[in-house]
């Protein structure tokens, strides 16, 4: 996962440290790309312990459409109850679980208007399959019109799929990237999202290119001996990725169906999520 680390510390030493957003100050840079092809090996970064047992359960859940955070935690999975409980959120509604039209309600409940609704991951797959070599294999979360009625506006905001010679690849922009504790689980997530998609449409994962606008870390003490800490490490071999070859719908992929096999990293980092 070199291709994270080089990142990372040039945003570290080379970002604008003047910049203040949501009553946080960053490092920051624009505009970064890194390159992952998943026929070396399942990318998860292994200069830190990274929980992929969240990472299985996140997606799960934006695949699922939910936006009620209660099924997220009944997969042990507790990291958006921050975001849920925010106090920008309460002001919007009262708090019962209900996190907004996020990112998985847009994958699969857009609305269209006429009131109807659009399940753009099920349109995308059907997509593949049947015209492989179209150029709109592409799934939004950023809908302008609904980011009010979001917990928190998307930072992954879209990805596109690219079809050639058997293998599926993918293309992700993210608008809003946190160095530190958000990108090594994004990188992981959609990388995992690629090839179950791969295996439902009978085609070979390829690369997934994460494409980062805001690149930052927060001047937040954790943060910043948490980056101090990790840039120094080595990079350990990647591990690989076991789908239940069983698996053939979008819908019935499960916890047990996903495996990593071989994931040896350095110790977990902990710090605070900025909200």
């Amino acid at each position: 996962m070199k291709q994270y680390l080089d990142v990372l510390k040039d945003v570290w030493e080379n970002g604008d440290r003047n910049r203040e957003s949501r009553n946080a100050k960053t490092n920051a840079l624009f505009d970064r790309e890194m390159r992952f092809n998943l026929q070396d090996g399942f990318p998860i970064v292994t200069t830190k312990r990274v929980v992929f047992e969240l990472v299985k359960a996140e997606l799960l859940w934006f695949i699922s459409g939910s936006q009620d955070v209660n099924d997220l935690r009944k997969l042990g999975c507790h990291i958006w109850d921050d975001n849920a409980g925010s106090d920008y959120w309460k002001v919007k509604a009262e708090f019962g679980g209900d996190v907004g039209r996020i990112y998985g309600v847009q994958w699969r409940k857009w609305q269209k208007p006429n009131g109807e609704s659009l399940d753009q991951l099920k349109q995308v797959i059907e997509g593949i399959k049947n015209k492989p070599y179209d150029r709109r294999h592409i799934v939004l979360a950023w809908n302008p019109g609904e980011l009010e009625r979001m917990c928190l506006p998307p930072c992954h905001a879209f990805f596109q799929f690219f079809v050639t010679q058997g293998v599926l690849s993918m293309a992700m922009w993210q608008r809003s990237c946190d160095m530190f504790l958000g990108v090594p689980f994004n990188i992981s997530s959609y990388a995992l999202l690629l090839s179950m998609i791969a295996q439902i449409t009978g085609l070979k994962p390829g690369w997934f290119n994460h494409h980062l606008g805001d690149a930052h870390i927060y001047q937040h003490p954790e943060h910043i001996a948490g980056v101090q800490k990790q840039l120094p490490r080595t990079p350990y071999a990647l591990p690989n990725l076991w789908l239940n070859p069983e698996v053939k719908d979008i819908d019935e992929f499960k916890m047990e169906d996903i495996k990593l096999v071989g994931y040896k990293s350095h110790p977990a980092i902990h710090a605070t999520m900025i909200v």
